[in-house]
């Protein structure tokens, strides 16, 4: 009893919001996985796990990750290519898509001109990201959706319960509508202005009634459970089995409920008054989460501070000086230097964060951290009656399918179960516990020690300017002052040679092939061993927070499909997206990154190999489609680990003006730093989710209990500071509101133990034999990178690592076999 569920975009779009990047955040040394052979033994967390997967109904187009990241921009020369490509994502509609659709809309569109030149509706090899606008949205979906209700009317007349006439036709309906209402979503995200928002807003009702109606159709349900129950049904692929079974019919946008199991879900079941409730409920969601979004994004660009004095700023490094100049700059101030200022300080991540590390101005801090935990919380842009009204049709929407509660709907699909996962985050909540009070109590006595006169009452916007000082003094290690060691271009380079060491492939700039954005964007492609591409993907550089959402993800462009194969070509090859927000180069020196930022963009990257390096041809189970949730992270935290791995380390961390190489001992003073504050940080994500949990298990929308109440309820046990009676992190909480982690915050730990252990294999193959390492990289590729969600997670990393993770990596990793808390 599964849903499908729609996946805006399918856009995996793996994103970090900084919600409390200066707590949630890893810090810049701290990765929480250090290297030491794990114990061989099977974890009672993964012994009983189920092996479907779950989307939340209401599913915007990003998947938050949990560490701040930054952008990067990657300034090499463009290089324009006349290579001929090997699809083109309208293939399957023959003359033309964009004809069809005119022709189909004619009769209700009085400027059919306006239609066929619509950039939406065009046949094109890769999205038209440079030519749409705002005007093209509300004609250009109207037409498509009207287009693809008649295709939807032939197949239900027409379907039969095989592959060619049922799955193949649904799979290309399904891909034209994920596609264009991908690239407006995308666009949103990364070029938002009010006129696209309106529009986007306008349609967005039109579209979920179309995804209902695509969802709740009993033809196509039929069809799929008669092949469930047919004779043929043993000889089917594993990957096929979990299409019809798993409900996997998710793909981006569009949830198709098409496996039984998942098919009460999608409200399939439900007699004709429940499921217009039903129906309403998903229309609403909708709606209540792009409008949290958009009131965060709204809330986050209000704040600007303007600072003309000098000494408010002592502490801060010459790249904050220079990016708050040129944001005064852009404010009007042409005069603004970095030296002299003025200067503008804004709550966007590379802006909020130097402040919190660096500012020896107390009460800036303080002012910033306030603004920073109240955003969304007052006004036309208060998110809390939004979140209880999501919290409240989540509730009915469960009760209506038959659950308790919404995370019970949540697990149906993931590899945990909400006891399961419970159980997982408080044996990580005991053993974080005493670490983390000693890590304050610390940080009280270094406070002391430097006559610092908060140190007695130190708080939550002390807690990360005492970190940094006290992370330099014990480990002589300015981050700041490492920046230079690692400029963009080199840390591409290594983690692209890192990425044909460990599978075997080459990524070029392919510049000029497909349009872009915005000119700071890069286009890449990939090659495998003969040289023949596999995948393409686009880079977004920097911040820039007049336009573009905060945060770092992945999105799906296209996904590998034998069906959404051009003719004379065997398979249509997947491209993504890789989007962050890194401090921009400031005058002539290129982006310098912190180790924090080198290590979100390995993070990205992992999730993007994901996508590229599938071999699944099934495009319903390629790539990152239909991984159970709490797995989905594995790959993107396995990659961070090579940024502490000395060869990929010391390839890239090349001085950008003398070229020297960072110093030996600076390096093995990054490793010592690794678990520094590993209890803090290990906490601090542990109350997310636990909070999560509680929100979608125990809460009850209107009762006695305010979500503040619980928020304050779960710190008890999660926060060794207290939250501020004020604290309003929840309504910039997206990650549950406003992405697809609602009951589902648990994963990223989940995800960890997953990753800490797979990478615990390259450390028993040995990390300096080249060639076990890379039989070790190929083993990886050809299993957890190629499999997609043709095959359930668990299996796939039995698959890879021999048998079931353990939970004990992860822990010894992070220095917290030995602790315990109180009940």
């Amino acid at each position: 009893m599964k849903r499908i569920t729609t996946i805006i975009a399918t856009t995996f779009v793996i994103a970090n919001t900084l919600m409390a990047t200066t707590t949630t955040s890893r810090a810049s040394l701290n990765l929480l996985l250090r290297r030491s052979p794990p114990k061989l033994r099977n974890s009672k967390f993964f012994s009983s796990s189920s092996s479907c997967q779950f989307r939340p109904s209401t599913l915007p187009k990003s998947y938050p990750c949990p560490i701040w990241s930054s952008s990067f921009s990657f300034c090499l020369p463009p290089r324009s290519t006349s290579t001929s490509l090997p699809f083109r994502h309208f293939s399957s509609s023959p003359p033309s898509m964009s004809s069809a659709i005119a022709a189909a809309a004619s009769s209700s569109v009085s400027d059919e001109s306006l239609l066929s030149s619509n950039p939406l509706l065009q046949d094109f090899d890769f999205p038209p990201f440079d030519s749409v606008d705002a005007e093209h949205v509300r004609p250009g979906i109207r037409a498509l959706l009207q287009h693809l209700e008649g295709e939807l009317e032939q197949l239900e007349n027409s379907v039969e319960p095989s592959w060619p006439k049922l799955v193949e036709p649904l799979e290309k309906l399904v891909d034209r509508l994920s596609v264009v209402w991908g690239v407006i979503n995308h666009l949103k995200a990364v070029k938002d202005t009010p006129e696209l928002r309106a529009a986007i807003e306008d349609v967005q009702p039109e579209k979920v009634k179309f995804q209902l109606r695509l969802g709740q159709s009993k033809p196509i349900y039929n069809a799929f459970k008669a092949i469930r129950e047919s004779p043929e049904w043993s000889s089917l692929s594993e990957a096929r089995q979990r299409l019809v079974e798993g409900n996997v019919l998710t793909i981006v946008l569009i949830t198709v409920s098409a496996q039984i199991k998942e098919a009460v879900l999608t409200g399939i079941a439900l007699d004709d008054e429940k499921r217009e409730e039903f129906n309403k409920i998903e229309q609403e969601l909708e709606k209540l989460s792009h409008k949290f979004s958009e009131n965060v994004l709204d809330a986050t660009k209000k704040f600007e501070k303007l600072i003309t004095d000098k000494k408010e700023m002592d502490g801060l490094p010459p790249s904050a000086l220079g990016l708050f100049a040129q944001a005064a700059v852009s404010k009007g101030h042409e005069n603004a230097t970095a030296e002299n200022g003025p200067w503008v300080i804004t709550l966007d991540a590379p802006s909020y964060l130097p402040v919190m590390q660096h500012a020896k101005n107390r009460a800036l801090r303080e002012e910033l951290y306030r603004a920073y935990l109240t955003r969304a919380s007052s006004g036309d842009l208060d998110n809390t009656a939004i979140i209880d009204q999501i919290l409240k049709l989540r509730l009915e929407k469960a009760k209506l399918l038959g659950y308790n509660n919404y995370a019970e709907v949540s697990m149906t699909m993931k590899m945990a179960t909400v006891e399961k996962a419970s159980e997982l985050l408080e044996k990580l909540r005991s053993a974080s516990w005493g670490p983390a009070v000693q890590d304050m109590e610390d940080l009280k006595s270094f406070a002391k020690s430097q006559g610092a006169e908060e140190s007695g009452s130190l708080t939550h916007w002390d807690t990360t300017f005492w970190s940094e000082r006290l992370r330099e003094s014990k480990y002589d290690i300015n981050e700041e002052e490492l920046r230079p060691y690692f400029s963009l271009p080199k840390v591409m380079d290594g983690l692209f040679s890192l990425a044909k060491t460990l599978f075997g492939v080459d990524i070029e700039p392919a510049d000029g092939v497909a349009p872009v954005w915005n000119s700071d964007v890069r286009f890449y492609r990939v090659k495998d061993s003969s040289g023949s591409p596999i995948a393409y993907f686009y880079f977004d550089p920097y911040s820039r927070p007049s336009e573009k959402r905060g945060g770092a993800w992945m999105g799906e462009v296209f996904s590998r499909s034998q069906v959404m194969a051009q003719k004379g070509t065997s398979v249509r090859l997947p491209v993504a997206h890789m989007v962050c927000n890194q401090t921009p180069p400031v005058g002539d020196k290129p982006s310098l990154m912190t180790f924090r930022e080198v290590e979100t963009v390995f993070h990205e990257f992992g999730h993007a190999l994901q996508h590229m390096l599938t071999k699944q041809d099934e495009g319903l189970v390629a790539g990152i489609r239909n991984v159970e949730w709490d797995a989905v992270e594995l790959p993107s935290q396995f990659m961070e680990n090579w940024c502490y791995h000395r060869d990929t380390l010391m390839s890239i961390a090349k001085h950008y003006q003398t070229g020297e190489t960072l110093p030996e001992e600076i390096y093995k003073k990054l490793l010592a730093a690794r678990t520094f504050r590993a209890g803090s940080f290990s906490l601090r994500q542990l109350k997310f989710a636990s909070l999560d949990l509680e929100l979608h298990t125990n809460y009850v929308p209107g009762g006695p209990e305010s979500i503040y109440d619980v928020d304050q309820r779960v710190s008890v046990k999660t926060q060794v500071i207290p939250p501020l009676p004020e604290d309003r992190f929840l309504c910039g909480f997206s990650h549950i509101f406003a992405g697809g982690y609602a009951a589902g915050y648990y994963s990223y730990k989940w995800a960890e133990v997953l990753s800490a252990d797979a990478f615990s294999a390259f450390e028993d193959a040995g990390l300096d034999d080249m060639k076990a390492v890379q039989e070790t990289g190929q083993r990886f590729r050809n299993t957890v990178l190629a499999l997609g969600g043709g095959k359930a997670p668990l299996k796939v990393f039995v698959e890879f690592r021999g048998r079931e993770p353990s939970p004990e990596p992860l822990l010894r990793h992070n220095g917290l076999l030995a602790a315990s808390a109180p009940a």
